[in-house]
């Protein structure tokens, strides 16, 4: 019984990936209210799975890598849902999908070349996550038409969250790709030096 309720936060993890459905059907229905209720819903059991994966040390490799990709996921299909709305432009919509399939992609490339790469978030990209989320609930409120709220809304999304998340978008992917890059190049130089003593070594 024990090894069952230990997984309850990989459950919990994988009902969030899920959810990502519907929402962006939400999303594309233009139901707002509903897919801002899911995404509350979304928000509250990622914060109830990671206590309890802290709480009571229920922490497995699965919730290591799909934890962040269930945010992620929503994330990006909500981006994608509202850019071909009209609602949010198409180069911001650009910065933020390039930037999450850069990392990917270096750490693909990454794991291939050397090893596994454990993806340490930076200050940076916290704010940058943080920002799109903000964005995010300010935009639907802003198309919900709550009198002066939504108004409030759209005047802090259009142009300044916008121009915000182009800048931390950027920066941060840049963040990655130099930080990836020094360790990649450091780990090629240690392996050069390995084989260059190796071969000093079979020679003799």
């Amino acid at each position: 019984m024990a090894g069952v309720v230990r997984h309850i936060p990989n459950v919990i993890t994988t009902a969030r990936i899920l959810l990502v459905i519907p929402t962006a059907w939400m999303l594309w229905l233009t139901r707002y209210d509903d897919a801002l209720l899911l995404m509350i819903i979304a928000g509250v059991s990622d914060a109830f799975d990671g206590y309890l994966a802290r709480r009571f040390n229920w922490i497995s490799r699965f919730g290591a890598a799909m934890d962040p990709l269930a945010d992620k996921l929503l994330v990006v299909v909500m981006f994608v849902v509202f850019t071909l709305q009209g609602h949010i432009p198409l180069w911001v919509a650009a910065i933020v999908v390039g930037r999450d399939i850069t990392i990917v992609c270096g750490a693909g490339v990454y794991k291939l070349l050397y090893e596994e790469v454990e993806i340490s978030p930076t200050f940076i990209s916290k704010a940058n996550t943080v920002t799109q989320i903000v964005m995010l609930c300010l935009l639907m409120l802003s198309l919900l038409e709550v009198e002066v709220l939504s108004s409030i809304a759209h005047t802090l999304v259009d142009p300044f969250c916008f121009y915000l998340l182009a800048v931390l978008g950027v920066f941060s992917g840049l963040d990655y790709v130099f930080s990836w890059g020094s360790k990649a190049y450091r780990e090629s130089k240690r392996r050069k030096q390995y084989r260059g003593r190796f071969r000093k070594t079979d020679s003799r």
